[in-house]
């Protein structure tokens, strides 16, 4: 078998229903969904009519011209050798620097659709592949940011939340917690620069303390890795991080000198099920559990970390967002199966997916870049919004670290 060639798929799509994230004005086509996310999929095809599907992410729009820069590099190659291919791409890359996200975004969308051929050609899904099934359900949290939507969610059967944002995070907590009881589990996500340094991120890890959070997520900026360990020796909570970076390298500090009790990886641009499955035996090593970020993501990508957490003993729970945009459920065939509080872990060969291209292409982006907070979220110290500084210290310190 060998690979004939490879199709993006580049859409236009909806934001999170996240009320601490706002983004700027879009272009008219895109206004219907509110927002300047986009999906990126791709198709590997081979000669034997067999066809692999993926997803990419970390800046889809520059990803999808990364990738069409790396195809023929794998033109006329057997998909059957993923370790050797994903090598391939991660020499012809290195000139360029470090991986990043863009790179990472088109290996990890590659990688994925190589092991879908692999599965469809044994007629085995991809979690039998990666060592067979620990689980046949996968628990899974949404987001909430008022106590209405996490009712909503409680009534649904889902047992975690994860609220989001740095304007009042304790009071957003605390009521959170009493709305809800001790029967959920409650995150809460500081979303890293330039909300905190670290010294502002040990003070309020140590006021969320008392409310038992599931994990405090990304509380400084990612590329200031020294920090969490000032953060863990001042509070004793879960930390977890590891969205932002790609690979087992990018994620390696975190893991190896044990800076976090979750690791994140994002299923679109960790560098694919490959590097998914290194990063989380490296975490088995240090006690971590393994939640896949994959909030922005799109179904595919849902996908391939069931497959991952099917088969892996340290996966602790799927972020999922299933209520974002009504398209979401007519862009992937078949829907993800939802019970309250779980998802069904896919049976079907290779990942047990395809893409409804039609409906995708009536989607065409016309933009990727969002400012992730407007003045009114409190995110910035007063009076200093017009800054946009990357790493802020607050003011107003008596009323923001009190609930």
């Amino acid at each position: 078998m060998k690979i004939t060639g490879i199709r993006t798929f580049l859409m236009q799509v909806g934001s999170p229903d996240l009320e601490t994230r706002q983004t700027v004005p879009v272009p008219k086509s895109a206004q219907p969904f509110g927002g300047t996310r986009n999906w990126l999929f791709l198709k590997i095809d081979t000669d034997e009519g067999i066809t692999g599907i993926g997803e990419c992410s970390g800046w889809p729009r520059v990803v999808e011209t990364a990738i069409k820069d790396l195809a023929p590099l794998l033109i006329g190659e057997d998909p059957a050798h993923i370790e050797k291919l994903w090598q391939k791409m991660a020499i012809a890359m290195m000139g360029h620097g470090m991986l990043g996200t863009v790179g990472g975004g088109a290996v990890t969308g590659i990688d994925m659709a190589l092991w879908d051929i692999k599965g469809k050609v044994l007629g085995v899904p991809v979690w039998n592949l990666l060592g067979g099934k620990l689980r046949d359900r996968i628990p899974i949290y949404s987001h909430a940011n008022t106590v209405e939507k996490a009712l909503s969610l409680k009534n649904r059967g889902i047992k975690a939340l994860k609220c989001g944002g740095v304007s009042d995070p304790v009071r957003k907590v605390a009521m959170l917690r009493d709305a809800v009881g001790d029967e959920m589990d409650i995150a809460i996500d500081l979303h890293g620069p330039p909300w905190m340094t670290p010294a502002d991120a040990c003070r309020l890890v140590r006021k969320l303390e008392p409310y038992e959070l599931l994990w405090v997520e990304d509380p400084i900026a990612p590329d200031n890795v020294e920090g969490y360990r000032r953060i863990r020796d001042a509070a004793h909570i879960p930390l977890a991080a590891g969205e932002r970076t790609a690979t087992i390298f990018g994620e390696r500090q975190l893991i190896e000198e044990e800076l976090v009790d979750v690791i994140q990886p994002d299923t679109g641009r960790a560098g694919g099920i490959t590097q998914m499955k290194k990063i989380a035996a490296m975490a088995e090593a240090h006690h971590i559990q393994v939640a896949p970020h994959s909030g922005s993501l799109g179904p595919v990508a849902e996908y391939a970390a069931l497959h991952l957490l099917a088969s892996i003993p340290n996966a602790l729970i799927l972020e999922r967002i299933d209520d974002d945009w009504e398209g979401r459920k007519h862009t992937i065939v078949p829907h993800p199966v939802q019970e309250g509080g779980s998802l069904a872990v896919p049976n079907g060969p290779g990942l047990g997916c395809d893409i409804d291209e039609e409906f995708v292409a009536r989607f065409p982006s016309d933009g990727n870049v969002s400012i992730p907070v407007q003045e009114s979220g409190g995110a910035y110290a007063p009076g200093t919004y017009g800054e946009r500084l990357y790493v802020q210290t607050r003011l107003s310190r008596r009323h923001y670290f009190n609930a």
